[in-house]
């Protein structure tokens, strides 16, 4: 059971570095760290809510 857990921790860790991955290339060179910690911090909301968004788009299979 813990090794479940622990996947599934794993894996929804992974989804939320991939979804901010955008907004910390965008800014990685061209920005100071204040200004890059800003983007990640107001692209964080909707990193966190990676499964909500990827359960409603996928097609129905009923």
């Amino acid at each position: 059971m813990r090794v479940l857990i622990l996947v599934i921790a794993i894996v929804y860790l992974v989804g939320v570095g991939v979804a901010l991955s955008p907004a910390i290339k965008d800014k990685w060179n061209s920005a100071s760290a204040s200004e890059l910690a800003a983007s990640v911090a107001q692209a964080l909301p909707n990193a966190v809510a990676w499964p909500a968004r990827a359960f409603h788009s996928a097609p129905d299979q009923g």
